[in-house]
């Protein structure tokens, strides 16, 4: 097996942990997966890994119900560091007005990784948000959205924001979407990353 494959294959069990770890709540495990100075970046939260984990710990003894489901990776190398794009699903579960819905977000997780003491490691996870919706669990149920709060949010995971928001989250507004200026900036940054650049911010 050669030195690339082994690479990629440390990085894709090492996202695939992020998930499963994550969502099972084992923390010392997921704790793992992060670089000392892991920076997480998500809607409703965006600094070190380690106030990350506290806080989902947090919202998870509180009934906090967020799920991650994966599809495909790519893999960009270059030595020591990479980037890597993974096809993913974020779903929520909370009361919406009154009415028990889900909020399905489509996306990517676009990370920035290093192999330090021959470690793989996250460096900085940050999602692309490219589209979502909001369904009641009970298909009979009416829900009646606020047009004008939920226009207030980006279209690539409006609805996430929604309901978010209602949980008492203060939502971030400027995340990268499937297109515009922030994903453009998160790719630039990518490929300084991979050319030997500093630590993204």
């Amino acid at each position: 097996m050669t030195p690339d494959l082994v690479d990629r294959l440390a990085i894709r069990d090492l996202i695939e942990n992020w998930a499963v770890w994550r969502d099972a709540g084992d923390w010392e495990r997921f704790a793992g997966v992060w670089h000392d100075d892991g920076v997480m970046m998500a809607t409703w939260f965006q600094g070190p890994a380690a106030e990350f984990i506290r806080v989902t710990r947090e919202g998870w003894a509180r009934g906090v119900g967020i799920l991650h489901f994966l599809g495909g990776t790519s893999i960009d190398l270059a030595g020591d560091r990479a980037v890597a794009q993974t096809k993913m699903t974020i779903s929520q579960r909370a009361e919406v007005h009154g009415v028990a819905c889900d909020v399905v977000c489509t996306g990517r997780f676009h990370d920035f990784l290093e192999k330090r003491a021959g470690r793989w490691g996250l460096v900085l996870r940050q999602p692309i948000y490219e589209k979502d919706r909001i369904d009641p669990i009970d298909p009979a149920a009416r829900l009646e959205l606020d047009a004008a709060l939920l226009s207030q949010f980006p279209p690539g995971y409006r609805h996430l924001a929604y309901i978010q928001t209602g949980i008492g989250y203060a939502v971030k507004r400027d995340m990268p979407q499937l297109t515009g200026p922030e994903v453009e900036r998160l790719y630039a940054r990518g490929k300084a990353w991979l050319a030997g650049g500093p630590t993204p911010p």
